[in-house]
């Protein structure tokens, strides 16, 4: 009698985990996919999604490497519809690019002249809300 009751009570638990994991998950894909078209559009993703759940003032930071030729583009977005900022430095921390200088834009486009490990930092805007996901993707073309 108590191990089915055991049985039920993790049944139940397992079940609302897998739900809820459900829905934060197609909200991550939904966003996923319309940040995926913002790259997409003449460029080829790297397929190396970014994300970072981060609250109030925490800063998401991810390195990736760039190699001389191509033309880039870097896009934020989030799936709850949070502001994100980002800055790109190289590895002496160095600023490259930050969208706090450019109005907060959401996407960056540049070309790389030598082969760069880069560090992307990302955070929620000020004011947006105490939580929220940032995610950053990258794409590439060939520059000629």
């Amino acid at each position: 009698m108590k191990s089915s009751r055991i049985i039920t009570i993790l049944f139940v638990a397992i079940f609302t985990l897998g739900v809820a994991a459900g829905t934060n998950s197609q909200a991550t894909e939904k966003v996923y996919s319309e940040c995926f078209l913002t790259v997409q559009k003449g460029f080829v993703h790297n397929s190396q999604p970014m994300k970072a759940l981060l609250t109030g003032s925490e800063v998401a930071e991810f390195r990736t490497t760039l190699f001389e030729g191509n033309i880039y583009r870097i896009a934020t977005c989030s799936p709850t519809d949070k502001k994100i900022w980002f800055s790109v430095y190289d590895t002496n921390n160095n600023l490259l690019f930050s969208s706090t200088q450019q109005n907060y834009s959401s996407s960056w486009d540049f070309k790389m002249e030598g082969n760069m490990e880069c560090i992307i930092e990302a955070g929620l805007m000020p004011g947006s809300g105490d939580s929220g996901m940032a995610l950053v993707l990258i794409g590439f073309k060939n520059a000629q």
